[in-house]
């Protein structure tokens, strides 16, 4: 679940509550003659719209700090992300290479093959073993 949009739609709520208690508040002042009865059940109305603008603010909070956790937790993750998405382009460069190697016979081609498979090889484990191993300087040399 998105939880900012979570958090967005509880907030709507809280200000139509709000928004609401405002509105009746004003109707109370403009109707001094207004029966005991009727006045009654309009304070009623404003002290359940209070008491929504309450809880929405309350599960707010919980949803926002749910949210940052859900944002950490995905900027923990996205690290293994790009080891993975490296790991698959030097594969898929060294199965290039290794094709044309084929073709052309050139002991070289082959080593260079070699050099992009280990590098993917490398990082395809630290996406799984979870080690520390950030991709950027690869990025940067094959961007």
């Amino acid at each position: 679940m998105d939880q900012w949009a979570y958090y967005q739609s509880k907030s709507t709520k809280q200000h139509i509550a709000e928004n609401a208690v405002e509105m009746l508040r004003v109707q109370l002042d403009m109707s001094p003659g207004l029966k005991p009865e009727l006045r009654t059940k309009v304070e009623a109305r404003i002290a359940a719209q209070e008491a929504a603008g309450k809880k929405y603010e309350q599960e707010k909070e919980q949803i926002r700090a749910e949210a940052e956790q859900a944002a950490k937790d995905y900027d923990a993750m996205n690290v293994h992300d790009d080891q993975f998405d490296l790991a698959e382009a030097c594969l898929s460069v060294a199965v290039a290479l290794a094709g044309v190697t084929a073709l052309t016979r050139k002991r070289w081609l082959f080593a260079v093959a070699g050099v992009f498979a280990s590098i993917g090889l490398v990082f395809g484990l630290a996406g799984f073993l979870h080690w520390n191993l950030h991709s950027d300087l690869m990025a940067k040399l094959l961007g």
